[in-house]
């Protein structure tokens, strides 16, 4: 990983290409939606569209690792309680092809 590059993590290329390659393993329902990366996706996650409704985010960084987790837990026990609409989580993926985090599905706000 060249250490400006927030879209890498060691070898690893975060890209659409990545994306497609962990969904069409674990997901396969969503392998053939469309992908785009998000233009500002923050610098703890990069975050993909998947097709019209749904998102993709992979964290960039070890540390950011247990932020998968706990959205996973919380988000739906929260959101009911909360005066704004949160995304919803829909699927945890696990580390592949060379990914080495977790990372989600989303329902795109």
């Amino acid at each position: 990983m060249s250490s400006g590059d927030p879209h890498a993590h060691d070898d690893v290329t975060i890209d659409a290409g990545l994306v497609r390659r962990l969904l069409a393993v674990q997901f396969p329902q969503w392998a053939e939606l469309p992908i785009s990366p998000v233009p500002r996706s923050g610098m703890d996650n990069a975050t993909f569209r998947l097709g019209n409704v749904l998102s993709v985010r992979l964290p960039r960084y070890p540390r950011w690792v247990g932020q998968v987790e706990r959205e996973h837990r919380w988000l739906p026990l929260l959101a009911p309680h909360l005066p704004l609409t949160v995304s919803e989580p829909l699927a945890m993926g696990v580390p592949g092809d060379g990914y080495p985090f977790p990372w989600s599905v989303y329902r795109w706000l």
